[in-house]
């Protein structure tokens, strides 16, 4: 992993600097925090304003991102910037251990969660609102949920006690259980959260009840399928699979579909479902109703973004590049001029379709094909990728107002220029190699556009990620600053989640609601996929109606294996399904073989990987930089590490 390192032992406060617009989350940046800086309200404020800056070192960072995405089913390494991708996916191309650590980012946390049990430890003495230390609450709750997803056990005691606020650095470190953190930590945090946090956001962005119910229910879900341990996976630190207060995995599955389906029933009118799946991404309408989480980025100031807006950036937090990592090299596709020069018609642009690209983690077949199967009545393949890339080089360096591609046949500015198809009409003419087009792509009779198939997904090329894709309203007649990192909120956190909780816990047991099956749940998500306002990759309006098609085409009993499938067609490559897999504990069936073309432009062969991921993969390794930082014995360090590693 190159570019972003994090080292901190358990109790370092760094520094927390979270810059956000006026109307959204305002703080004056300091160095640390320390409990004199929380008795007064104002600083207590801005602490708690600061919690939300550390989103972005790790939603929108590419090499989390990557390690995250790879190895699941959903993706694989890509040809070119893979290092993450390989080192997780278990596939031989790489090796993940705590010196190849992606997962650093999530480790990175403790500062924060020291912050906010400065917070939340000086809150009742000042007199602040309970809904702002609920704030607090709600943070770190959140951050121990992600440590303990994905390392298991961490420490609940930063130095001066459990839960309380260090300010002198240590040098050594205990880890809990994972149920003595869900117990003492996650859960009691949440439940008061939802207690104390207001229906509608304080300023925008900021957490509100319902986010804490989706996170309770998560919590829940998540911790009952711990208890049952299906598949006997390890645990770290060793910990007997009972709960601490005497209950058992259904009771915590009921928990999760009461709570998940009371922020359904009841929510403030700012908060719901988007009507179409494609507004749900569109850049034009971030910050919308469905989204209660987000690492947030603008384009207003360099530093309301986090990183400068104007750039060839690096890439580096608290920047957003993950995208970069998911696109291909699409600027790689050429057509001929007039004088039968090949120069390149489709150049790297600031907009949703196009972007920087890394090719660093790409789709497997089996997502692109099996997954996304119906790409007709779901609207969700048409609006979460890029399938047709059209000519934009006037807005470059090439003043030509007319280019030749496929066929000899004339393009002009905004035609498609290379388009890859559902499925294979059986008339498509390639070349040998790269061709003409230098991107491998074949030609149809009578077509102008270059033609690529989507089951012939290669870690060289494949359906870009449009829904991350950038949005700025710079560009003007130019290509705009398609090389800095983005200036749009990377999403963290949305309200359709919670129809996915509720359907999860049913199928594991929890008593329904009348009208609120795991189907009914899941139908109101694939009702929602069939509604169509826009072809997303035509560039045309299409109203259309096929709910009732996508409704009738649900099992009549909706298992995890179906859920999960739907869980990857709404939130496909967001960097959230390995938790997915390991919390239901189907990453080793689900994910062992996948299918993928070569590395190379005109490799059209699916070759059949299989990956070896043992029980110890399932826990994350603790990165080295912690391990360096203690002063402790050779022997309490590797005890230290989770097994495997």
């Amino acid at each position: 992993m190159k570019g972003y390192n994090i080292k901190t032992t358990a109790a370092i406060v760094l520094t927390l600097l979270f810059i956000g617009c006026s109307d959204i989350l305002e703080e004056t940046p300091r160095s640390t925090y320390t409990s004199v800086y929380f008795n007064s309200e104002k600083g207590l404020i801005g602490g708690v304003n600061s919690l939300y800056a550390h989103l972005r070192n790790i939603y929108g960072n590419g090499f989390y991102y990557s390690g995250m995405q790879g190895g699941t089913d959903e993706s694989t390494w890509g040809a070119v910037n893979g290092n993450d991708a390989r080192n997780a996916d278990f596939s031989g191309a790489g090796v993940l251990n705590s010196q190849n650590n992606p997962f650093a980012a999530i480790w990175g946390v403790f500062p924060n969660i020291n912050t906010a049990n400065g917070i939340i430890q000086s809150g009742e003495a000042v007199g602040i609102a309970p809904s702002i230390v609920a704030e607090a609450r709600f943070m770190r709750a959140f951050d121990y949920f992600l440590l303990v997803q994905t390392f298991g056990g961490v420490p609940l005691d930063l130095g001066s006690g459990e839960l309380k606020q260090n300010i002198s650095p240590i040098r050594f470190s205990v880890r809990n259980t994972v149920p003595e953190v869900y117990t003492r930590a996650i859960f009691p945090d949440l439940v008061k959260a939802v207690t104390d946090l207001p229906a509608r956001s304080r300023v925008t962005g900021s957490a509100n009840k319902t986010l804490a119910q989706l996170y309770l229910a998560k919590a829940y879900l998540t911790y009952g399928w711990w208890l049952q341990n299906p598949n006997n996976i390890p645990t770290y630190p060793t910990a007997s699979r009972t709960d601490p207060d005497g209950n058992n995995a259904a009771f915590y599955f009921q928990k999760a579909y009461d709570v998940a389906t009371e922020a359904i029933n009841t929510h403030d009118a700012s908060i719901g479902l988007e009507s179409y799946f494609y507004d749900v991404h569109l850049g034009s309408n971030d910050r919308n109703k469905e989204m209660l989480l987000y690492a947030d980025h603008t384009q207003s100031s360099d530093l309301f973004n986090g990183s400068p807006v104007n750039e060839f950036g690096p890439a580096a937090s608290p920047g957003s590049f993950s995208h970069w990592y998911a696109n291909w090299n699409y600027t790689n596709i050429r057509s001929l001029n007039a004088a039968n020069a090949s120069v390149s018609s489709v150049q790297r642009e600031a907009v949703q379709a196009h972007g920087r690209p890394f090719t660093g983690v790409a789709p497997t077949r089996e997502a692109i094909m099996n997954i996304f199967s119906d790409k007709t009545n779901d609207s969700r393949y048409d609006g979460t990728f890029v399938t047709v890339y059209r000519g934009n080089w006037k807005r470059g360096t090439i003043s030509d107002n007319t280019l030749f591609n496929a066929n000899g046949l004339p393009v002009a500015m905004e035609d498609p220029i290379l388009t890859i198809l559902d499925t294979d009409p059986g008339t498509i003419v390639y070349p040998t190699g790269a061709g003409t087009s230098n991107v491998g792509a074949g030609s149809i009779p009578g077509r102008a556009d270059w033609i690529l198939v989507a089951e012939n997904t290669s870690r060289i090329w494949y359906p870009g990620p449009w829904k991350l894709g950038p949005y700025r309203t710079d560009n003007g007649t130019s290509l705009g600053q398609a090389s800095a990192r983005l200036t749009r909120p990377f999403p963290i956190a949305k309200f359709s989640e919670l129809y996915f909780v509720a359907a999860e816990a049913a199928v594991k047991g929890a008593t329904p609601q009348a009208g609120k099956s795991a189907r009914d749940l899941i139908n109101v998500i694939r009702a929602r996929a069939g509604m169509w306002r826009w072809k997303n990759n035509d560039r045309v309006a299409f109203i259309a109606d096929y709910s009732a098609a996508m409704v009738a085409a649900t099992p009549a009993v909706v298992d995890i294996n179906y859920i999960l499938d739907e869980l990857s067609r709404e939130y496909y490559g967001e960097g959230i399904r390995w938790f997915d897999l390991v919390r239901t504990q189907t990453w080793s069936a689900r994910a062992a073989t996948f299918t993928i073309c070569g590395v190379n432009f005109g490799d059209r062969t699916p070759v059949v990987y299989t990956r070896n991921i043992p029980l110890t993969a399932y826990l994350r390794p603790i990165p080295q930089g912690q391990l360096d930082g203690m002063e402790m014995s050779a022997e309490e360090k590797a005890a230290y590490q989770n097994p495997g590693y």
